[in-house]
Formats: structure tokens, C-alpha cells, sequence
């Protein structure tokens, strides 16, 4: 197929598929669970106000929101999921109350009488009793009393009672977590909203807002229809397009490697312009916040067998859970896409052979404001936390409480003014290539719609506001997590891999455009509307969740010949003699085909089915799907790219095998140890107690906190310290390579 063909191809499918997307996204609008006005009782008592709500999202985000267990089931894993652990609690104390109405103690009825209760309780809970006309939910008394016993039960444990000690250790719960009663009671009335929309029927359906999530049988939350349907189709549809995949492969087959390889290093002789040069800081940036991120990620682990410190030491007073773990989220952005702005910055000048005016200038510029965004967004989210900020001030400068998006708002403004800063330096950077239009422009091309990409799509983040309902919040979080880091990023790579193959001499650039063309649009294919995977239970239509899961499978399409890409980079290691001083990088370019394969493959699609994403959604075999995509493959890829400027900034000398290579095999091995041994045993156990007993149970202290999980938290620990060790050894290597421990003799 000729590019043409392909570009023609590439913008059918973004346009259709984002067409598709913002028209969902308007469904998702129109039908959101309603925010009433009012919550009251029957006798006209009024429970919570839509401010009292609306206020109380703001205080779960402001001690640390999904870093505090999760709501829907997005956020962390050591606290459980309040929604479900609010609805199984509330059941509970309501079978006691309605057996109460009839003077009865519910547990001690003959199983035939408890089975009147329990469709008692169901009718109760599953029934829309919002009053459209009067904008308010009403509660039966036996409800209301049921709300005020868990406000008080949710008080204690978030504030300072003694007899919750236990439990908030077990959670990783710093007393006092909240300070203000005013603020704790605004807090238990968004619990039991986002909990109501969880139990109650959408008008005129059988199923819940959020598909009959959390699962929980005592309640009727059973999976319905429509996630056996949709997961089945999206298996049927997984395996259609990949015969249909190998097939085209099979039969556009052609020789990618070039017929003639040069007998040196094309790139050896080229001189690194100043702003080139001038990536070398990003890259000790990245060392440092590497080894940062490493220890934030230690200290997270622990809370999860010491919730209330560190080794005796008390470090949730000043250093909680909620912080370290989203410092270590944080972080590990940071420092990938740091890596990856560099590479580009260093990659357009020598694509162009163009240093323009002033871009070195712009190069410090834009280093400087990472540095102030890094810097204050973790302060504002220890401040924000510790609950030193007012509820706008914390939107504003301290922790946003949505997962990978934490930092506050100015400092998510400040990071779209400096990825902007960094498109304007790579497209004037890339102008005169462009305007070439020689046989590398449908490759610049786009490389360059990649770069304002990833410069504009970050900007979805800034589509919420302080107290948007939460349904939308997702719906914009997941444009950027998915979008943004799971998408644009992936398409940047591509290209990027594919200039410096291209440039070395080492593949046909008529093959590697048409390669990345087909592969971005195969990906872009299952990957935008795939966004949508994210949000089967999150409020959302039954529509969202027949397209997440169809596009979802298609985003596992390309990875069936990830193997074959694996196998090509290896050749081209060995192809000549030369090729030997990018073996490191290129074996990181491997490393991140097997990650690909194994965390985003399998690991991923282990959980993307709607079916399976119902029983697992925010257990640990999320962060085994986590850890091995973002770390494997983003992390991998990110040193990799970071290895090829380095071997361009260092050309003259040979490196240091054995220091790089330890640190290449500890980091990989350390990584699928870790995975392995400790975070999959954990998230099958979770999965089973909770396709058996109820999701609430798989994440509750009583199944969490028995001796075969305490075992399988502390199996981490060799995979964490190969892991650790492999960093630590990469920061000595890269600081070695300006000392010179790293270089050995000439090339």
C-alpha cells in the first residue's frame, strides 16, 4: 500500500474514531446520575445538600482522593473501595433494620424468614427514589438511620478514635487524616451519594448506573447480560483481526532490512549542536528523579505491611500513603516523559541539520519550568494532603485526588505552557526538513502531528473543574491517561525508532515509513475509542461498554507480531560490527517488545474484558497490568531512547558493558520478579475472593490482612531490590559516562 493510501486511511480513522468518542462523551453528559438539590428522609428531614456533595468530592481529593483506596474501583490498592465497602455496610445494618421495623433481630431469623429481608433490601436499595420534579433523593427512615451509624463508623476511622487504630494501620490511614468535622460530614455525604449511584437502577433498566458494579450478591449487583455479550464478541473480534493482521502481513512481507549497510557509523561523525548539548541536563534530571521516584515506590510497598510507619519509625505524620504513592506515580511521568521530550529535542536538529536561533536558549527555558513544575507540584500535593490548603487552594495548587493526574491545576496549566514551549522548539527545528519534501517527509510528517499531539491532548485534563461530577471528571482524566500517555506517546516512539534505524543506515526507509504508517493506524484504530475501556463502570451508558470493549481487543492487535519486531531489533544488533555501541539501547528497544507482549499484551487483556474488568477492576492485577506497562514499556523504552542521545553526546568512546549491562538485566529481571512472585499471587487470590464472596471482600482488612497475604507483600522484596539495584547502577552509569568510570577506549 503506498502512503498515500495510508495517510488517507490514518485520517478516516481518527476523525471517525473521535467523532465516535465526543459523541459518547455527550451520551455520558446527558445521563449522568444526578447531583439532587437535596437528600431527605421521608419525613422530610434533610441528610446532605448538593453542596454538602459536591464539597465532600473536594475533601476526598484533598487527602489524597484515589491514593486513599479507590472510588468505582479507580485508585489504590492497600485502602479498600469505599463504594463497595460502604454499599456492603450499608446492607448490612439495613437487613438489621428492617427486621427492627418488625421487632425481629435479623440474625437470628430461620434462612427462609432472612430471605424475606433480603428482597426487602434489595427492593430498598436498587429503587430510583430521585424525585425529578423536586430535584431530591428520598430515603425511607430505616435508610437515613442507616447513614447517620456509617457517618459516624466513617468519622472515627478517618479522624482520631482510638478503637480504629487497627484499622487505619491496616488501611494506611493517618489519625486524623481529617481535622475538621465539618469537612469529615461532607465527605460521608459524597460516600453515600457516589455509593447510591452504585446500587440504584437507571430510570426505566434492570441495572445500576455504574452496570450493577460493585459486585455483591447480598444486593442483586450481579454481572448483567451485556458484559457476557460484549466480552465474548471482543474475544470473537481479538482474534478475527489478528488472522486478518497475519494474513496482510504475510502477504505484504518484504525485505526491511537495507541490502547495503554502511561499513561505519553514520552517525558518528555528526556534531551535536548547542542545544543539542544542552538535552544532557534532562537526562541527569531523569537519573535523579529515577532514584527518587525508586524510594517513594519503596516506602509506598511498605505501608502495605506497616501502614502507620516505616520500620517503627512514625512516617505517615509527615510522609502519609497518600503521598508517597502519588510522589511515585507522579514521578515516574516525570521522569518518562522527560526523557522522551529530550530525545526529541536532540532528534530534530539532527534530522534538519538546522540549529535555529535562540533554541539552545529555549532548550534552558524549558528545562527551568519543568523543573519548577516537578518541584511545586509535589509540594503542593504534601500540602494539600497534610491539609494545610483550603478546598479551592488544593484544586488549585495541591492534590487533584484523580489518579496520574494529582498535581493541582496551575501546575497542570504550567505543564501544557511547557509542552507547548517544547512543540514550538521542535517544529522550528524540523521546518526546514519539512519543507524539503524529500523521501523522509511522510515520516517528519508525522513525527511532527505526534509532537502536537502530545503537546495538545495533555489539555483534556484542564476540561474538569473543581466540582465537576465525577462521571465527566473520568470520562476527561482517561483522554489523558489513555490518549496522552497510552496513545500519542506510543505513536511518537514508533517514529522515533524508526528515524533511528533509518539514519543509521540500518533499515529501508520505504519499508520503515510504511511500517509505522500501517502500525499507527492499526493502533489509533483499537486505541482511541478503547479510552472507553476505563469506564465501564464509571456512571457511563451501556453503549460506552459495547465500544470499550470491542476497540479495547483491537488494541491488543498489534502486539501479536511484537515478537517478530523483538526478533528484528536483534538482528539489527548483530547486523555489523559498528552497531555495537547502540547495543544497549536497541536491547532496550527488545526488552520493551517483551513488556509490550507481556504487561500491555496479556496482562492487559487479562482484565479489559467487561466480564473480567467486573470482578477485577482496581485489585492488585491492575498493578501487575500497571507496573509492567508503564514501568516495561514506557520506562524501558524512555531509557532506551535516553541511551541513544547519550551514545550521540558520548561518541568517541567505547562504554562500560558490564556496568550498563547489570543494570539493563537487574531492572528487567527485578521487574518481572517483582510482578510475578508477589503482585499476580495477590491479584488471582483478590480475584477469586471476589467472584466468590463479593468485590468488598477481595479488598476488606479480613481477607487483606491474613498471613498468605503478608507473605506475598514481602515477596516483593527481591524483585524490589534487583529492581532498585539495576536504577541505582543506570544512575552511576550515566553520571560515569561525565566522569569516565563509564568509558572505556576509543571507537
Amino acid at each position: 500500500m503506498t502512503p498515500k493510501k495510508l495517510w488517507i486511511w490514518l485520517a478516516v480513522v481518527m476523525v471517525a474514531s473521535f467523532a465516535v468518542l465526543i459523541f459518547y462523551g455527550t451520551e455520558i453528559y446527558r445521563k449522568i446520575p444526578p447531583i439532587p438539590e437535596k437528600v431527605v428522609s421521608t419525613d422530610g428531614t434533610v441528610i446532605a445538600t448538593k453542596q454538602d456533595i459536591k464539597d465532600g468530592q473536594n475533601v476526598w481529593q484533598s487527602i489524597g482522593g484515589q491514593t486513599v483506596g479507590s472510588i468505582w474501583g479507580h485508585g489504590a490498592y492497600i485502602a479498600p473501595d469505599w463504594t463497595a465497602d460502604y454499599l456492603h455496610r450499608e446492607s448490612v445494618l439495613l437487613l438489621d433494620e428492617l427486621a427492627k421495623k418488625d421487632h425481629k433481630v435479623y440474625k437470628e431469623l430461620p434462612d427462609d424468614e432472612q430471605a424475606k429481608y433480603q428482597v426487602l433490601l434489595k427492593k430498598e436499595l436498587r429503587t430510583n427514589t430521585f424525585n425529578e420534579s423536586k430535584n431530591e433523593i428520598v430515603f425511607s427512615p430505616e435508610r437515613a438511620e442507616v447513614q447517620k451509624q456509617l457517618s459516624q463508623y466513617y468519622s472515627k476511622l478517618f479522624m482520631n478514635d482510638t478503637s480504629m487504630a487497627q484499622l487505619r494501620d491496616q488501611y494506611a490511614i493517618p489519625k486524623n487524616t481529617i481535622k475538621d468535622t465539618d469537612r469529615m460530614a461532607k465527605m460521608n455525604a459524597f460516600f453515600a451519594w457516589s455509593t447510591w449511584v452504585c446500587i440504584t437502577e437507571r430510570p426505566g433498566d434492570d441495572v445500576t448506573y455504574t452496570n450493577n458494579w460493585p459486585h455483591d450478591e447480598l444486593v442483586g449487583n450481579v454481572p448483567p447480560p451485556s458484559l457476557h455479550l460484549w466480552s465474548g464478541f471482543s474475544v470473537l473480534l481479538l482474534l478475527g483481526c489478528v488472522g486478518l493482521l497475519v494474513f496482510y502481513h504475510a502477504r505484504n512481507k518484504e525485505e526491511e532490512i537495507s541490502e547495503t549497510l554502511p561499513l561505519e557509523d553514520p552517525l558518528r561523525n555528526m556534531k551535536p549542536t548547542p542545544s543539542m548539548k544542552a538535552t544532557l541536563k534532562y537526562i541527569w534530571v531523569v537519573a535523579l528523579l529515577i532514584l527518587v521516584q525508586m524510594l517513594a515506590g519503596v516506602v509506598t510497598a511498605h505501608y502495605g505491611v506497616e501502614g502507620s510507619g516505616f520500620y517503627g519509625i512514625p512516617l505517615d505524620q509527615f510522609l502519609p500513603q497518600s503521598v508517597s504513592r502519588s510522589w511515585h506515580v507522579q514521578l515516574a511521568i516525570f521522569w518518562i516523559a522527560t526523557s522522551w521530550l529530550a530525545t526529541g529535542l536532540y532528534i530534530a536538529p539532527a534530522v534538519s541539520g538546522h540549529e535555529p536561533k535562540y533554541q539552545k536558549l529555549g532548550v534552558n527555558i524549558l528545562f527551568g519550568a519543568l523543573l519548577i513544575v516537578v518541584s511545586g507540584s509535589l509540594t503542593g500535593q504534601w500540602l494539600g494532603v497534610m491539609q494545610k490548603l483550603g478546598l479551592v487552594d488544593n484544586f488549585l495548587w495541591g492534590h487533584q485526588g484523580y489518579e496520574y493526574v494529582e498535581l493541582g491545576r496551575v501546575w497542570q496549566i504550567l505543564l501544557l505552557a511547557g509542552l507547548i514551549l517544547w512543540l514550538v522548539l521542535m517544529v522550528r527545528a524540523l521546518l526546514p526538513a519539512l519543507r524539503r519534501k524529500d523521501d523522509d517527509r511522510h515520516l517528519l510528517t508525522l513525527f511532527t502531528l505526534s509532537a502536537v499531539a502530545i503537546a495538545l491532548f495533555y489539555g483534556a485534563g484542564l476540561m474538569y473543574g473543581r466540582q465537576t461530577h465525577m462521571a465527566i471528571a473520568e470520562y476527561w482524566r482517561w483522554w489523558v491517561v489513555h490518549l496522552w500517555v497510552e496513545g500519542f506517546f506510543e505513536v511518537f516512539a514508533t517514529v522515533v525508532a524508526a528515524f533511528l534505524f533509518t539514519r543509521l543506515g540500518l533499515l529501508r526507509l520505504k519499508h520503515a515509513t510504511n511500517a509505522v504508517l500501517f502500525s499507527t493506524i492499526i493502533f489509533l484504530a483499537g486505541g482511541i475509542l478503547g479510552t472507553f475501556h476505563h469506564l465501564y463502570f464509571s456512571a457511563t451508558p451501556t453503549a460506552v461498554l459495547a465500544l470499550g470493549a470491542t476497540f479495547s481487543a483491537l488494541e491488543i492487535v498489534p502486539l501479536v507480531l511484537i515478537g517478530y519486531e523483538a526478533y528484528q531489533n536483534y538482528q539489527l544488533s548483530k547486523s555489523t560490527k559498528w552497531i555495537q555501541a547502540y547495543k544497549w539501547p536497541i536491547y532496550c528497544f527488545i526488552a520493551m517488545c517483551f513488556w509490550n507482549f507481556l504487561g500491555a499484551g496479556i496482562f492487559g487483556f487479562a482484565i479489559n474484558p467487561p466480564i473480567a474488568l467486573y470482578y477485577i477492576q482496581g485489585l492488585n492485577t491492575t498493578a501487575v497490568h500497571g507496573h509492567a506497562a508503564l514501568f516495561g514499556v514506557y520506562g524501558i523504552l524512555g531509557i532506551g531512547l535516553m541511551m541513544f542521545v547519550l551514545r550521540g553526546l558520548y561518541p568517541d568512546r567505547q562504554w562500560n558493558d558490564k556496568l550498563i549491562g547489570w543494570a539493563f538485566w537487574m531492572i528487567n529481571i527485578g521487574l518481572l520478579v517483582m510482578v510475578t512472585i508477589s503482585l499476580l499471587p495477590i491479584g488471582i487470590m483478590q480475584s477469586v475472593a471476589s467472584i466468590k464472596e463479593g468485590y468488598w471482600y477481595a479488598r476488606s482488612a479480613e481477607f487483606m490482612q491474613t498471613d498468605i497475604m503478608h507473605f506475598l507483600r514481602w515477596m516483593r522484596v527481591p524483585g524490589d531490590i534487583l529492581l532498585a539495584a539495576g536504577e541505582l547502577l543506570l544512575v552511576i552509569f550515566i553520571i560515569g559516562l561525565k566522569l569516565g568510570w563509564s568509558l572505556k577506549e576509543k571507537r
